[in-house]
């Protein structure tokens, strides 16, 4: 008798960090408005520094000007690829995560025919027509949620290989007259889902999702720029503070769903991987997370955190992160066979998403 259920396991990552430092420094000469169109009295060195305090953001990374979302997450595409020595054309899914589209430097428009999953699918030169590709926007947590549906192919046994991509440029989309651009980067990261036949639970464990649309839908939204005089261009527009009470208030609830679902608890588990938003955001939530269990704290070197050198690149941030982990980039932060690990997002929509995955 045969006892073996079908599991999602990651079997390659990759990731493309754009090469343009920019340093907190580099906004010192900025012109910030309010929310009013009126011009901010403080000291830019005031502004820089109060929001490196609050986010932990010392630098973000730009791409250049000849690269597009579709062109860098090919790269981390090819990146995974390459590293993990998989055949492309035995891909059954490809899924490209984003919001913005194709933004190019001198036509800030977004441009999203192709798809970019059809863009990256062409640039791979992958010929089988059965690798099916499209799009998901959904906010932040975009990439893992492409990693939930694609657990749904591979376990319903219809698909055996799914590459999943998240891909962002907000430095194209944000405002130069608005303080929050200074929290925004560029990058991409992939991951490489495969079947596995296990007797024992391996891969994704569990995961759950939640959308809140009644009241928080609009946190975070597109408009012109607080300087009037910048024209009719939109940009991507943030309530900061409404969006941290919302999250550090219901991304640890998502979490434990996650957790419930397998009669798991957080002491089980050894690594938690919040999308990189902001520091001091992530630490309330790991905070609350384990308070949750009736832990005071949280263990030391739990929750890695890149977002002090790369910014927050939105569907990025979580494979980006992890493919640095798996690539021995982090210091003090590995995953190792049989190490359980929380994937957790939360991002416009509002959208929140949390996975449990055991490495095999």
């Amino acid at each position: 008798m045969n006892n073996q259920k079908i599991y999602s396991v990651i079997a390659g990552t990759g990731s493309y960090i754009p090469p343009r430092e920019v340093p907190n420094s580099a906004f010192l000469n900025a012109e910030f408005y309010d929310t009013d169109g009126s011009k901010f009295e403080k000291k830019n060195e005031e502004i820089v520094g109060k929001l490196e305090e609050i986010t932990g953001i010392l630098e973000r990374r730009y791409v250049t000007d000849d690269l597009v979302t579709s062109d860098i997450a090919y790269l981390a595409a090819k990146d995974a690829l390459e590293s993990s020595g998989t055949d492309k054309e035995s891909l059954d899914y490809l899924v490209v995560a984003h919001n913005f589209g194709d933004v190019r430097a001198d036509n800030r428009r977004s441009d999203f025919v192709p798809s970019l999953a059809a863009r990256v699918k062409h640039k791979l030169e992958i010929q089988n027509p059965r690798t099916v590709a499209y799009d998901l926007p959904f906010g932040c947590p975009g990439w893992l949620q492409g990693v939930i549906q694609a657990d749904y192919f591979l376990k319903s046994g219809d698909a055996k290989k799914a590459l999943v991509i998240g891909a962002e440029t907000l430095s194209r989309v944000s405002d130069p007259h608005d303080r929050d651009r200074m929290i925004y980067a560029d990058g991409a990261g992939a991951a490489i889902l495969e079947a596995k036949e296990s007797d024992t639970p391996i891969g994704i464990l569990s995961h759950a999702t939640r959308s809140d649309t009644k009241d928080e839908a609009y946190m975070l939204w597109m408009d012109e720029s607080y300087n009037s005089s910048n024209g009719s261009q939109l940009f991507l527009k943030m309530n900061g503070h409404k969006l941290y009470l919302y999250a550090i208030k219901t991304v640890p609830l998502v979490v434990k769903e996650s957790l419930d679902r397998i009669e798991m608890g957080i002491d089980d588990i050894q690594k938690v991987l919040i999308h990189q938003a902001n520091a001091k955001m992530d630490e309330a939530i790991l905070k609350r997370i384990y308070k949750m269990y009736g832990n005071g704290s949280a263990p030391m070197y739990v929750m890695p955190m890149i977002i002090s050198k790369l910014g927050n690149s939105s569907v990025a941030t979580l494979p980006t992160l992890l493919d640095m982990m798996l690539k021995g980039k982090l210091n003090n932060h590995n995953i190792k066979s049989g190490d359980n690990v929380v994937f957790a997002s939360v991002g416009a929509g509002m959208n929140i998403n949390a996975m449990v995955y055991r490495a095999p």
